[in-house]
């Protein structure tokens, strides 16, 4: 996307302010983007790009992506110019600056790159998906690389070695060996290798383990909500999905697809299949969502023909569904406003309100059969997880222990 360099600034600009960005970290960004402004006056240079950008965060400060030992004030610098390219380079900002840059090179890097293209262009994964298969596969090209190796050096002691210098836990160990499985069984079927190498990738008998969920208690709850500036068209759309997080259980997904035919006015209820199990699910329509939901069509909601109820504000995606990893950073965005204690350090997506939701309902000491409904879970054995967080139950004797002093022991005295 050419744009001349002010251009860019402006609408970067324009769309840090309609996502409602405070006037404290506008005046920071505005600083950043005028002190390139004058760099690149220095250097003469008259266009702007990825790599003009990247050479000023190198200078300035010594890296154009995260690290350790960066400071916060360098943090918010990097930050400010990566929006730039990234929004000149794909018309929107990245999602996070990344902590490393994954650059394949050499013949294994050329292969890795030829099996991404095959998985977003032919294949169509997710770009999650996608994602999670680079992490692995960078990893794997940094070894080979480091360790002067071609694919077709492998054998069963270098691919153990591979693992062993990773130190990774069971799960991840898995999770990697899978993504080389497929990966080296692609490149032998188009003839990039002379043999199936993939037969060096040991099959292992991990399984998953249950993990307690992370859970938030129901006055935490409120005081996210309560953080919500409700005055706002986002605060209007942040505080119905913070509510249909808390109050119902959805998954993100399931926000993201609400729609208008959901819901029936008549018998206040709303019902959609999710999107997960497909199961069928059917909820009360709540005064206070309903009354969120009108708020939000009337005062907050952008105008569009989509069919969702809950849309972007942003003036790139106006009007445009918004992707679960939004969903996401809404509810953490709220989790630091309404300052919960170390919920960085815990899962603080949609789902953690979820599994509070289901929580908070088992320590009222209501029925399996009911939160399972509630959760849309097709059996309470999924919902059995949830036994493992209510601590005070599990402490508590399954069976009530007479008295000392009763018929119950003196019937073994002799």
């Amino acid at each position: 996307m050419e744009i001349e360099f002010k251009e860019l600034v402006v609408l970067c600009d324009d769309e840090l302010v309609s996502r409602e960005y405070s006037s404290a970290h506008l005046f920071k960004i505005r600083e950043e983007w005028d002190r390139l402004s004058k760099w690149m006056s220095s250097y003469r240079y008259s266009d702007f790009s990825e790599s003009v950008g990247f050479a000023y965060c190198d200078e300035v400060f010594g890296s154009h992506i995260l690290t350790d030992n960066i400071s916060e004030s360098d943090r918010m610098g990097i930050r400010a110019v990566r929006m730039l390219t990234s929004y000149q380079k794909d018309g929107d900002f990245e999602f996070r600056t990344p902590r490393i840059e994954q650059i394949y090179s050499g013949e294994v890097g050329k292969a890795i790159e030829s099996y991404l293209s095959h998985t977003r262009n032919i294949l169509h994964l997710s770009e999650k998906t996608v994602s999670n298969k680079e992490h692995y596969l960078y990893k794997f090209n940094v070894f080979l690389n480091e360790q002067g190796l071609l694919l077709d050096d492998l054998n069963i002691d270098k691919v153990e070695h591979f693992f062993t210098s990773m130190r990774y836990s069971p799960s991840s160990r898995h999770n990697c060996a899978s993504t080389l499985r497929i990966f080296l069984r692609y490149i032998y079927e188009n003839e990039m290798t002379r043999k199936d190498h993939s037969l060096y990738i040991p099959v292992n008998n991990y399984r998953k383990k249950s993990k307690i969920p992370t859970t938030y208690d129901e006055s935490e709850i409120r005081r996210i909500i309560a953080s919500v500036e409700r005055s706002s068209a986002i605060g209007k759309r942040d505080y119905l999905i913070l509510l249909l997080a808390a109050e119902y259980g959805w998954r993100s997904k399931d926000i993201t697809n609400f729609c208008f035919d959901q819901i029936d006015w008549d018998k206040n209820v709303i019902r959609f299949y999710q999107s997960k199990t497909d199961v069928p699910v059917e909820y009360p329509l709540l005064s206070s969502v309903g009354n969120a939901i009108i708020d939000y069509l009337k005062h907050g909601r952008p105008k569009t023909d989509a069919k969702v109820i809950i849309v972007a504000a942003d003036n790139l995606s106006k009007g445009k569904p918004l992707s679960s990893p939004t969903i996401h950073s809404i509810v953490s965005k709220y989790m630091r406003r309404a300052d919960i204690k170390d919920w960085k350090n815990k899962k603080h997506g949609a789902h953690s309100l979820r599994h509070s939701l289901a929580s908070n309902m088992l320590k009222k000491n209501i029925a399996m059969p009911v939160i399972s409904t509630v959760m849309g879970h097709q059996s309470t054995e999924t919902t059995k997880i949830y036994l493992n967080i209510d601590i005070l139950k599990l402490k508590q004797p399954p069976l009530p222990m007479p008295k000392l002093r009763s018929a119950h022991f003196k019937q073994g005295v002799q």
